[in-house]
C-alpha cells in the first residue's frame, strides 16, 4: 500500500523582511498621495478654476465682439470698465446699493420666518392642509411682479415698507410649499419612536420636524432668493428715488448707457455674492443630511 503523497509546498518569492519592493523596469511609478492640507488646497484651486473658466470666456468674447462697436446702446466693454469705478465706488454704495440690499434682506428673512412658521402646522394637520391648499395653489400661480401695482394701491409706493412687502409676498410661496412637503415627508417611524420615548413637543419640533424638513425648506429658500433679487429691482422701478433699480432706470432715461451697463453688472455680482453666502449657510446647516446620505450609500 503506497503512502499518501505529501502536498507540494510552493514558495512565493518576495522581498525579504525589511526590504522595500521596487517596481519592475519600465513599469509606471505609482504616484504618492499628497498631504491632506496640500490636497485640500489643490481641490479648492481646481474648483475655483472650474467656476471662473466660463465667466472668463464670456467676458473675453464680450470684450472682443464689442471692441469696435460704435452703437450708443452697445458700448465697448473697455468703456464700461472705465466708468465703473467712478459710478459705483463713491457715494452710490451708501445711497443705492446698501438700501437695496437692506430691503432685500428684510423682505427675504420675513418670508423665511413666515413661510416656515405657517408650513409646520399646515404640514402636520391634514385638515388644515385640505382647507388652505386651494388658496395656496391660487396665490402661487400669480406672478410676483403683478403684486407691485396692487401693493401700491393699498400702501402707496414711497418709502421702504411697500418694497419690503413686495419681496416678502413674492418669496413666501416657494418657501411655504416646499417646507410643507418637507414636513409631510418626515419618516413616520421616527415620529412614532419619538412619541414612544415621550419626547417633549418642543424637542420633537426642533430635532425631528424642522430638521427633517430642512432639506426641502432650503430648496424653497434657494428658489426664493432669485425671486427676491428680481423683485428688489422691480419694486424700485416705481416711485423710488434710490436703489439699484431706480439708478439703472435713471441712467437709461438720461442716455448714460455705459453707466446703465455697469448697474446691470453690479446686479449680477450681487446675485453671485448672495448665492455664495447661501451655499455656505446651506453647507453647514445640512452637514448632517449629507453625512446621513453618505452613510446610506456606504461612502
Amino acid at each position: 500500500m503506497s503512502s499518501p503523497t505529501n502536498p507540494t509546498t510552493i514558495a512565493v518569492a518576495g522581498p525579504a523582511d525589511g526590504a522595500t519592493a521596487r517596481p519592475a523596469a519600465g513599469a509606471p511609478a505609482v504616484p504618492r498621495s499628497l498631504p491632506r492640507p496640500l490636497a485640500l488646497v489643490v481641490r479648492l484651486l481646481g474648483r475655483l478654476v472650474a467656476a471662473l473658466a466660463l465667466p472668463a470666456v464670456l467676458v473675453t468674447v464680450w470684450w472682443v465682439l464689442s471692441a469696435d462697436s460704435t452703437s450708443p446702446f452697445w458700448p465697448p466693454l473697455s468703456r464700461i470698465v472705465e466708468v465703473f469705478p467712478d459710478t459705483w465706488f463713491g457715494e452710490r454704495i451708501t445711497t443705492d446699493v446698501l438700501p437695496s440690499l437692506g430691503r432685500l434682506a428684510v423682505g427675504y428673512l420675513l418670508a423665511v420666518v413666515i413661510g416656515i412658521g405657517l408650513a409646520v402646522p399646515i404640514g402636520l394637520s391634514p385638515l388644515l392642509r385640505a382647507i388652505t391648499e386651494p388658496a395656496m395653489e391660487f396665490f402661487r400661480a400669480i406672478p410676483p411682479p403683478v403684486l407691485v401695482p396692487v401693493i401700491a394701491l393699498f400702501t402707496g409706493y414711497t418709502g421702504s415698507t411697500p418694497k419690503v412687502i413686495t419681496i416678502t409676498l413674492g418669496c413666501l410661496w416657494p418657501i411655504l410649499l416646499n417646507t410643507i412637503d418637507g414636513v409631510r415627508s418626515v419618516d413616520e417611524v421616527l415620529t412614532d419612536t419619538a412619541r414612544c420615548y415621550h419626547l417633549r413637543r418642543r424637542s420633537m419640533l426642533w430635532h425631528l420636524i424642522l430638521r427633517g424638513a430642512s432639506p426641502r425648506a432650503f430648496t424653497g429658500a434657494r428658489q426664493a432668493l432669485s425671486i427676491a433679487v428680481i423683485l428688489m429691482v422691480i419694486s424700485e422701478l416705481f416711485a423710488a428715488n434710490n436703489g439699484l433699480g431706480a439708478t439703472i432706470v435713471q441712467f437709461q432715461r438720461g442716455f448714460a448707457i455705459p453707466q446703465m451697463w455697469t448697474g446691470i453688472i453690479v446686479l449680477g455680482l450681487v446675485g453671485v455674492a448672495l448665492s455664495v453666502v447661501f451655499r455656505i449657510v446651506e453647507h453647514y446647516a445640512l452637514a448632517w443630511y449629507r453625512g446621513m446620505r453618505n452613510a446610506d450609500r456606504g461612502v
